[in-house]
């Protein structure tokens, strides 16, 4: 079973569960907006995207940007996908991620979008 993302119930009381599909986008989304020290168990876990949302836009920001998240989904996601691509862009006070990966299991090529605005 896949617990599903954000936490919910399903229709019988109990924990709701996600198709493999949305499993593995609702597993980068929450790496990807996870801080770093935000998880007791898992210090390290996340990738400090959220930082980023105030910060002055640059092209080495950005560069370096791109290449921790890709390294946090291979961290902690490697196993399930094959990180193809990430683009990060800095719109304003929002992160805008495009991910590009091969599922592992299905060996299905997906492309994502993510979008995070300011708290």
């Amino acid at each position: 079973m896949n617990v599903a993302f954000p936490y919910a119930f399903d229709s019988r009381g109990r924990t709701g569960d996600a198709a493999a599909d949305a499993h593995i986008r609702q597993l980068i989304e929450q790496l990807l907006f996870t801080s770093p020290g935000e998880r007791v168990n898992r210090p390290t876990f996340g990738s400090g995207l959220l930082q980023l949302i105030f910060a002055p836009n640059s092209r080495e920001l950005g560069a370096a940007t791109q290449m921790f998240v890709q390294g946090a989904l291979q961290q902690w996601l490697g196993d399930l996908i094959l990180v193809e691509a990430v683009a990060v862009t800095h719109e304003e006070n929002a992160l805008r991620i495009v991910v590009r990966y091969v599922v592992r299991r299905t060996q299905e090529r997906r492309e994502d979008e993510f979008r995070k605005g300011a708290p």
